[in-house]
């Protein structure tokens, strides 16, 4: 009875407390919209610089995008899109009432005692995916995992976030990376802070690797690098202050306007790298390449373990996409490869993904976005370092009320998201593994 109460009143104080948090957002229009060719596509997707608005997805002729526009300039975005005969909804006329709700089922869900029936074999009980984890959870987490699996896993710093904070990874290997002709794959998470979702695919795979094996193969055959974090300060900053933030921290200097701080790292890699003066912008590369410790910590990273690297994957959402180079729209020379991979690990996907959730798209970046995409990691993944498969992962949006806003998380999906990714990323190994046994 004691722990009812006190799960009782974890979640009231919880919920009362998170209510107050988004008046940042307060009026904030969601809207959804159709473009019919591509001069409105450009148009459309052109208005996040224009107006600073946030793209939460691009518009293309296939695929409807969604733009939060704050409520002072609504009238003005509406002006704007009906000038050029663009068709929109309003998919949320106030933001913040989303939040609000996000904030109370993933508060009764917090308030829920942990089921540890299932892991009282295991020497570590796994992170629950059905809850929401803070960085220094997360981090502790890596460090728990690798004390009680010393022999497969090794914890690592990358190096320092802009605010300080240590960026751990996993190595997870059964003879300490010393086996050199075992291919290595690496995962890495929450580039951009407000995608919450996909931390629950890298968490899932480090308990598949390391705490409940059940595909041997996977351990035996290759060596895995995995950072959940790759963005700690933006996703902590996410938590505390705005839900929606998606850049790093990055203090630019002088009397600058707090939504204009932070480097998109998504930009802040040197292949194709395009400059921005505008620091207010959602998508501002930073004044030059690797500016930002973050992208210099996963390019210390890549660069270690280049000439093992086999596959990349960079876990985002939303979207169900799993998208390959380069960002401008020109395809990489192995485009053929990169899409058989694609296809098969989104297959594998939409084998087991719920049936309300869309079917996986597999393309080039460009093409499937409806954008072009400058300095992303993805690019220098395979042209940077050399890696041969380097993909973008994006994670189904949230559904669950029927509208979509597809940043926020249900607490009731976000296990399912790491177990359907993990089926993408098995087939992606696997296929590596037999084409490099068929060509020795």
């Amino acid at each position: 009875m004691a722990n009812l109460y006190k799960s009782i009143f974890v979640f009231f104080s919880t919920f009362f407390v998170v209510c107050a948090r988004h008046e940042v957002y307060d009026g904030h229009t969601l809207y959804e919209v159709v473009v019919k060719n591509a001069k409105q596509a450009v148009f459309v997707n052109g208005l996040e610089n224009e107006m600073l608005v946030d793209v939460f997805s691009y518009a293309n002729t296939g695929r409807a995008g969604e733009i939060l526009v704050p409520k002072e300039q609504k009238m003005e975005f509406e002006a704007k899109l009906m000038s050029m005969d663009v068709e929109y909804s309003i998919l949320s006329k106030n933001i913040k009432e989303q939040l609000d709700w996000e904030d109370m089922i993933l508060a009764e869900a917090a308030s829920k005692p942990v089921n540890r029936s299932s892991s009282r074999n295991l020497r570590l009980a796994p992170l629950p995916l059905d809850k929401t984890h803070r960085f220094e959870e997360v981090n502790n987490y890596l460090v728990r995992v690798s004390n009680a699996y010393p022999n497969r896993a090794t914890v690592e710093s990358a190096g320092r976030s802009f605010e300080g904070r240590d960026m751990k990874y996993l190595k997870i290997s059964t003879t300490n990376f010393k086996d050199r002709r075992k291919p290595v794959i690496f995962l890495l998470s929450l580039l951009h802070a407000r995608e919450w979702v996909a931390l629950s695919a890298t968490l899932y795979a480090i308990e598949k690797l390391v705490i409940d094996v059940s595909d041997h193969d996977l351990v035996n055959d290759f060596d895995w690098i995995i950072m959940p974090i790759a963005n700690p300060d933006g996703f902590e900053f996410s938590h505390t202050t705005e839900r929606f933030w998606r850049k790093n921290r990055r203090n630019h200097g002088g009397k600058i306007k707090p939504w204009c701080m932070g480097v998109d790292l998504n930009r802040n890699f040197d292949v194709d790298f395009k400059s921005s003066k505008d620091p207010c912008g959602q998508t501002f590369p930073g004044p030059h390449p690797f500016s930002e410790p973050e992208s210099v910590n996963i390019r210390r990273v890549l660069n270690a373990y280049s000439n093992r690297i086999h596959m990349f994957i960079d876990i985002h959402s939303f979207g169900s996409m799993i998208l390959f180079g380069r960002g401008t729209g020109k395809l990489a020379p192995n485009a053929t490869t990169l899409k058989f991979v694609g296809v098969n690990m989104a297959q594998a996907i939409d084998r087991v993904k719920w049936p309300s959730k869309p079917k996986y798209t597999v393309g080039n970046i460009a093409d499937v976005l409806g954008t072009r995409a400058f300095g992303i990691l993805n690019d220098y993944a395979q042209i940077g370092a050399g890696i041969p498969l380097s993909f973008v992962y994006e994670l189904p949006g949230y559904q669950g009320r029927g509208d979509k806003t597809g940043f926020l998380i249900e607490p009731s999906f976000t296990r399912q998201a790491g177990v359907e990714t993990w089926e993408g990323i098995k087939t992606g190994a696997r296929t590596i593994r037999d084409s490099v046994k068929k060509e020795s």
